[in-house]
């Protein structure tokens, strides 16, 4: 397989893992805010919480991005997905506000 499939074929499954991260954390979004406090909300916590410590242990850096260094060199932030790069640079940060909010309202949700 040539280096230019390589880097297609990971960029195809990064955006799948952020598209299915998309569902996951809007959903959480919901319950949080609807009350509903079901077994999908706390199963979103774990997945949020094992891809937190993921990029922890890549010292904040996606796996799949590591391995996508081996077929670019480009410096650009969506080298490795097919997001804008605006989004590829700012997505941790917008996606761990998004669920700081999740976390204060299922805490509230669950003190009331």
């Amino acid at each position: 397989m040539e280096n230019g499939t390589k880097l297609t074929l990971i960029k195809i499954i990064h955006t799948l893992i952020w598209v299915f991260f998309n569902f996951v954390i809007f959903y959480m979004l919901y319950a949080a805010i609807a009350n509903k406090l079901d077994l999908w909300l706390w199963i979103g916590y774990g997945l949020v919480f094992l891809e937190g410590l993921t990029l922890l242990t890549f010292k904040f850096v996606c796996p799949l991005t590591l391995i996508a260094r081996k077929y670019s060199n480009s410096t650009k932030d969506n080298f490795s997905i097919y997001l804008p790069n605006w989004l590829a640079k700012y997505t941790k940060s917008i996606y761990t506000a998004i669920f700081a909010i999740i976390l204060i309202i299922t805490i509230y949700q669950i003190l009331n």
